[in-house]
């Protein structure tokens, strides 16, 4: 069901601290990071634990549905605008990320950004 999810933190460094011991038991380490604000653990190489340094804080969840292709992002990110979501980013490819990563972004009505997101 889900393919990953980002929590929003105050203190990036010390979040990052806090993570990379208390998940080490569980098998997973830091995969990826972005200018020292955001990274994402897992096990090597998928991301799905995101920790984000947001200014100004907000309290905002990210999480990240599985798509079976591209032609279901797109109907998700339809479909949320249509149910009332505000864009956060129309279907397409996010290299910055991963080299197959096709995928779409929405506000739902309280802020929290909710995405769709195919692998192939």
């Amino acid at each position: 069901m889900f393919d990953h999810v980002g929590l929003n933190v105050r203190d990036y460094a010390a979040s990052r601290a806090f993570y990379e011991r208390a998940l080490a038991p569980l098998g997973y380490s830091v995969v990826m990071e972005f200018e020292n604000h955001a990274c994402a653990f897992g096990t090597d190489p998928k991301p799905v634990f995101w920790i984000v340094q947001r200014e100004p804080y907000g309290t905002g969840t990210h999480l990240a549905f599985t798509a079976g292709d591209r032609e279901t992002v797109h109907a998700f990110h339809d479909a949320a605008l249509g149910a009332g979501g505000t864009d956060n980013g129309a279907p397409g490819p996010r290299p910055q990320y991963t080299p197959t990563y096709y995928g779409a972004f929405v506000h739902d009505p309280d802020g929290n950004n909710v995405e769709a997101v195919c692998h192939t």
